[in-house]
């Protein structure tokens, strides 16, 4: 009796949680009893063809002839007991409601069939799995890859899959790319074994090596373990490579398949990279320093090498040494520093003197052989930072360093480009930081000479520009200071007032020339300025110098501001030197701000533009952020790109507003104006500003409504200009969606916190908007109104009573079309203040609890697998397990229906139940009405 009232209150999904178990277990009991019948008929037939070996009828034949009979019929009674219940129970619980009996069902089912393929292998039951590959959820799908895997693991089944392959394996490729990363992997593991057992054509891969380059690094690297073994080591079919035994699984061989497959990416070093990093944990041959030498000094008459190939096997060098000592190749979604353990560190510095071994001689070698390439010279030269550069002196080898530092130095006047440049800077400063004792000796005298060779250079391009030379010099030159001082302080003293003298005379000098002359005095200033405040003492002298330096840096970035004329318009080369004035000029703003000098020795050093500099600033950043960074131009140089585009112009002026260099008043509103006009990368950096002026309990709600008008005042010039009405509805939606996405930002338990605010919004608005009313009154409709909706009830009606006084004695009908959206925000205060009102008087009634939410109905018509086993009922639309036969419907609105009920009920005669049902729909019919007369009545 406890048993049956225990039952009764049990949940009805629980309930067929726990039936379900325990029939799924049913089977899996009679599937170990079948076995072990099995067995002893196996036996029992041994013993019987033995007996009749002998010729000898007896008692001892007739006894064995009974046992295998009863024995054959106790396996065929237990057969059809499991072919009831799973037509019975699993045929009906592999699509429940509930995704953890649809997942136990099909976990069962593949240990039935691997357990007992005898009975169970057949198309009859495989189509389960293939039907639930489909599931809407992934741990259903995970499980049915995962029963699929156990099974194509076992060869003698394989035979007997061939049609449920053929049917369902497009269905396994596709999810390989699932949304669920668990379930890709596991489905990339199951084509890796179609594969194994050469049950897909190539030609069905194309869309997983896609895969190589996707977000999720789990999804990479499985890939990345398919094509190793796939294409490269060819485990799959000896018969592709020609070759046998260990040529087939030599480094050279490896190596060469590798290059074939990068020669797809040649044109991408990035996609090459996450190529590259994908496969190195399963390719030994990656760590074959010696071999990858040999190859690339032309040493393996095995592999010829053309150029594209030399290319990327010295990126695959250069990041292959980079994983063998534990540094990223592929940026970490997370950006945080990787952790390694102390085991983990030793391996690494024992690859570190691997390396270092290997390259010690042949290095020098490889760096004058591609000394010239400047695709090549990044890459190689990055190896010398992950060397063990203290085993020159061990081996004494302080000659081959030197050599070292000196084909680096040469590399470094040999080009001109972005990534040769800040390789070798890197490079030197490594050497010059890590080495010791004559090492390091060496490598600070290196650097000294790079110094002075490029001090001497940039004189001679500067008497070679005076003197009416080309500027080419001028630039390279101004580039590879560029890139030594983002590194470190060079003594240019004796130039800078060269420098200036150059950008002061010659105002047509090309963009790009004047674009480094004014970096490199930043940084030039910017590293004086560090001195000065990390100095014991401060000379007057000293201090006096950087004032007039700077002031003349000033003058020069402002004569860019005031003469907007010179920048082509639409043109991406004026507007790199736009961009670069904007970046510069708000740098030194904060790098001098007055918060950083003022109650210190330094104050004269604090500096605050005035109001008008600071319009002619935002108004040229304006003008970058109206072009496109897709904009196509020949002429622009490639390199700089990510530091001249509209994203590095708003953190510039949005840093302006988050450390209080500049007067917030006027450039915040302006900044975050621009909130939802500039796509996705400009919105997060003004979401990011609003968030910084929110926890610094700055006075937000004036600047959210300086921006509602700069943004509506940007559509009224729209509108007085243009008569395209797309434009001027364009400039209109961006103005609501600036007004949705400020009021989202209150959201939640915020609303009560910043209630004053929002309301102070919403009031300074309405008075904004009848400034000019009817003019201005179509403010209310696109910048007010999402504010109100953040508001109470109690505030709307105030607002609404307020707006309705403004008009009393208005004529509205002289202009009905002006006074058209006050009339709509009126309608629209209404209906808001009703339904909140409504919603109030809801949530104060009883109302009938009502279980589950409604469902998708998706029309995903099930696979008909087998026409000639597959019934009208199997054939029913599965839906990916979201709807259920007739009779589960049924069933579920019954559940839905009685849930209050206890379960007790559901196992009556169904005339007692229906009884039952109308009885309790009757009750809760009365009681409503009774309800609701009562609330009547109070009322």
């Amino acid at each position: 009796m406890d048993y049956i009232i225990a039952l009764s209150c049990t949940p009805p999904r629980v309930y067929r949680q726990v039936a379900s178990l325990m029939g799924l277990q049913l089977v899996t009991s009679f599937i170990s009893v079948a076995k072990m019948l099995g067995a002893q008929r196996e036996t029992t037939q041994r013993q019987l063809n033995a007996e009749k070996k002998k010729r000898v009828e007896g008692p001892r034949v007739e006894s064995l002839n009974k046992r295998l009979s009863m024995t054959h019929k106790n396996i065929t009674d237990l057969e059809d007991m499991m072919r009831k219940i799973f037509t019975g129970l699993f045929v009906h619980r592999y699509r429940d409601i509930d995704p953890n009996i649809r997942m136990s069902c099909i976990q069962s089912l593949g240990v039935w069939i691997l357990s007992y393929p005898s009975f169970f292998l057949q198309d009859l039951y495989l189509k389960y799995l293939g039907w639930t590959l489909n599931d809407k959820s992934a741990s259903v799908r995970k499980s049915s890859v995962l029963a699929l895997q156990n099974l194509y693991e076992v060869d003698d089944n394989v035979p007997t899959l061939g049609l449920f392959t053929e049917r369902f394996s497009n269905r396994m490729i596709e999810l390989a790319d699932d949304i669920d990363v668990s379930v890709a992997v596991c489905a990339i593991g199951l084509v890796k074994q179609l594969l194994r057992h050469q049950l897909l054509p190539d030609d069905d891969l194309g869309p997983l090596y896609d895969l190589l380059i996707d977000d999720p690094p789990e999804i990479r690297r499985a890939i990345g373990e398919l094509v190793y073994d796939h294409l490269i080591a060819q485990k799959f079919n000896s018969s592709q490579s020609g070759l046998k035994g260990k040529d087939n699984d030599s480094s050279e061989v490896h190596l060469g398949r590798m290059l074939q497959i990068l020669r797809e990416f040649s044109a991408d070093p990035i996609l090459s990279i996450y190529v590259i990093d994908d496969v190195w944990e399963y390719m030994k041959a990656m760590k074959d320093w010696k071999c990858i030498i040999s190859m690339l000094l032309d040493e393996n008459p095995l592999i010829d090498l053309n150029d594209d190939d030399a290319t990327n096997l010295i990126r695959l060098l250069s990041a292959s040494v980079k994983k063998a000592v534990g540094e990223r190749i592929v940026p970490a979604s997370d950006n945080r520093k990787p952790y390694y353990n102390k085991a983990q560190k030793e391996v690494f510095e024992n690859n570190k003197r691997e390396i270092t071994r290997a390259m010690m001689k042949n290095y020098p070698r490889l760096l004058r052989k591609f000394m010239a390439d400047k695709a090549k010279v990044p890459s190689l030269i990055d190896i010398v930072m992950h060397m063990k550069l203290e085993l020159y002196s061990l081996k004494r080898d302080e000659k081959s360093f030197e050599t070292i530092l000196q084909l680096v130095n040469d590399a470094f006047f040999k080009h001109g480009e972005k990534e040769a440049l800040r390789s070798c800077v890197k490079a030197i400063k490594f050497c010059s930081a890590e080495s010791q004792g004559e090492l390091q000796d060496s490598a600070r005298k290196n650097l000294k000479d790079v110094e002075d060779k490029l001090i001497a250079k940039l004189k001679s391009a500067i008497k070679a520009v005076l003197d009416g030379d080309d500027e080419y010099s001028l630039l390279v030159n101004l580039k590879r200071l560029y890139e030594l001082q983002l590194s470190k302080a060079v003594p240019i003293e004796s130039l800078y007032e060269d420098l200036v003298m150059i950008l002061h005379t010659f105002r047509n000098l090309d963009n790009e020339v004047v674009s480094f002359l004014l970096l490199n005095l930043y940084l030039y200033l910017a590293w004086s300025l560090h001195s000065i405040i990390n100095a014991e003492t401060v000379s007057e002298a000293s201090l006096a110098s950087l004032l007039l330096k700077r002031n003349t840096l000033f003058e020069e970035l402002e004569y860019f501001l005031n003469s907007p004329s010179e920048v082509e318009e639409g043109s991406r080369v004026g507007n790199q030197l736009a961009c670069r004035v904007c970046t510069i000029l708000a740098e030194m703003w904060c790098l001098f701000r007055m918060t950083n000098f003022s109650s210190t020795k330094l104050s004269r050093l604090g500096y605050c533009p005035d109001i008008p500099v600071l319009q002619k600033f935002w108004k040229l950043c304006e003008q970058q952020l109206n072009i496109s960074d897709e904009t196509e131009d020949e002429d622009v140089n490639k390199e700089y790109i990510e530091e001249t585009n509209r994203d590095a112009v708003m953190i510039a002026a949005a840093k302006l507003i988050a450390i209080d260099s500049v007067p917030k008043e006027y450039l915040g509103p302006e900044i975050i104006s621009h909130f939802v006009m500039h796509g996705t990368n400009v919105a997060e950096i003004v979401k990011h500003l609003i968030t910084v002026l929110k926890k610094k309990d700055e006075d937000v709600s004036t600047i959210f409504l300086e921006a509602l008008k700069r943004a509506y005042q940007r559509h009224a010039v729209e509108i007085s200009r243009s008569d395209d009405k797309s434009l001027t509805e364009k400039s209109f939606v961006e103005c609501k969606e600036l007004s949705s996405r400020l009021s989202g930002t209150y959201v939640g338990a915020a609303r009560n916190k910043h209630r004053s605010d929002i309301l102070k919004t919403v009031k300074e608005g309405i008075d904004y908007a009848f400034l000019d009313a009817p003019k201005q009154l179509s403010f209310l409709e696109c910048a007010v109104l999402h504010f109100v909706s953040k508001l109470p009830t109690p505030d709307i009606l105030d607002i609404l009573k307020d707006v309705q006084i403004r008009t009393d004695n208005v004529n509205m009908d002289e202009d009905p079309s002006g006074w058209r959206p006050f009339k709509s925000f009126v309608e629209t205060l209404r209906e808001k203040y009703t339904k909140n009102e409504g919603i109030q008087e809801e949530k104060e009634a009883v109302t009938v609890r009502r279980r589950g939410r409604p469902r998708k109905k998706r029309n995903i018509e099930g696979k008909r697998l087998f026409d000639e086993h597959s019934s009208s009922e199997e054939e029913d639309s599965i839906s990916a397990s979201d709807q259920e036969v007739a009779q589960d419907e049924d069933d579920k609105q019954e559940e839905e229906e009685e849930d209050e009920a206890p379960l007790i009920h559901s196992i009556r005669s169904s005339a007692k139940l229906r009884a039952l049902r109308v009885s309790r729909e009757d009750n809760k019919l009365q009681t409503k009405t009774t309800s609701g007369r009562t609330s009547g009545a109070s009322g």
